[in-house]
């Protein structure tokens, strides 16, 4: 089993800035892919970025440019920093860590941080 704990979210306006960190534990190994999804109310979840073990990187149209996520092996931690937020972002925000590419059904999950993002 893999235990995942976000932390970082909160309220910022329009412009601003956030850095969401996730923590891994349990049967976890450098192997993994890790990242984040988010989900806005009345929407469907939707990956934001991931990174593989390699360090390859995959962004959504959406966040391109803006987001940036990073992994400290030793830590088992998985980063996400958030520039230039937009009201659009405003969703729960979830860490996902699988073996396999990301995807929606993938087998860990965390218990999810709330971003808003105020004009």
């Amino acid at each position: 089993q893999v235990q995942l704990v976000e932390s970082g979210g909160g309220l910022v306006q329009a412009g601003g800035s956030l850095r969401l960190s996730c923590e891994a534990s349990g049967r976890t190994g450098s192997t993994y892919y890790m990242g984040w999804f988010r989900q806005a109310p009345g929407k469907e979840r939707e990956r934001v970025a991931r990174i593989s073990w390699t360090g390859d990187t995959y962004y959504a149209d959406s966040v391109k440019g803006r987001f940036t996520i990073s992994r400290n092996y030793a830590k088992r931690t998985v980063y996400l920093d958030m520039n230039n937020l937009k009201p659009e972002d405003t969703a729960v925000y979830y860490c996902a860590a699988d073996l396999r590419e990301l995807t929606t059904s993938s087998d860990y999950w965390g218990q999810g941080t709330q971003v808003t993002v105020s004009s």
